[in-house]
C-alpha cells in the first residue's frame, strides 16, 4: 500500500485546493456559489482526493485509473477557471497563477500514470 501523503503529486495537488480556496473562491460572485464556485471547488478537491483514493488499492491497475479521475478533475478545474476567466469573475493574473499550477498538476499526474503503466 502506498502512502499519498509521501507523493509529490498530491502534495502539489492538495496546495492547489488550497489556492483555490483561499485565492479564487472568494472572488466569485455570491450568485456563483451554487453553480460555478461549488463545480469549481469539487473539481479542485477531487484531484488530491482521488490520488489518496487510488493510493489504498490494491493493484497498480486499480491505482492508475484513480489517477486518471484526479487527471480528469484537473481537465475540469482548468476550464471552470478559464470560465471563470472569461466571465470577469478573475482577473488575468489570478488565471495564470491557477492555470500554472493546475498545468504543473497535469504534467506531474500524466508523468505518474506514464511511469506506473510502463
Amino acid at each position: 500500500m502506498r502512502d499519498y501523503k509521501r507523493l509529490a503529486v498530491w502534495r502539489k495537488s492538495h496546495e492547489l485546493t488550497l489556492l483555490i480556496y483561499h485565492d479564487i473562491l472568494p472572488v466569485f460572485p455570491k450568485h456563483e456559489v451554487f453553480h460555478l464556485a461549488s463545480q469549481t471547488k469539487r473539481a479542485a478537491y477531487s484531484i488530491p482526493m482521488n490520488i489518496a483514493e487510488g493510493t489504498g488499492k490494491n493493484t497498480d491497475k486499480d491505482f492508475t485509473s484513480f489517477l486518471d479521475i484526479s487527471l480528469g478533475s484537473a481537465h475540469e478545474l482548468e476550464y471552470c477557471c478559464l470560465l471563470a476567466k472569461d466571465l470577469g469573475y478573475l482577473t488575468d493574473e489570478q488565471f495564470s497563477i491557477v492555470n500554472s499550477e493546475t498545468n504543473q498538476v497535469k504534467a506531474m499526474l500524466i508523468g505518474l500514470i506514464k511511469s506506473i503503466r510502463k
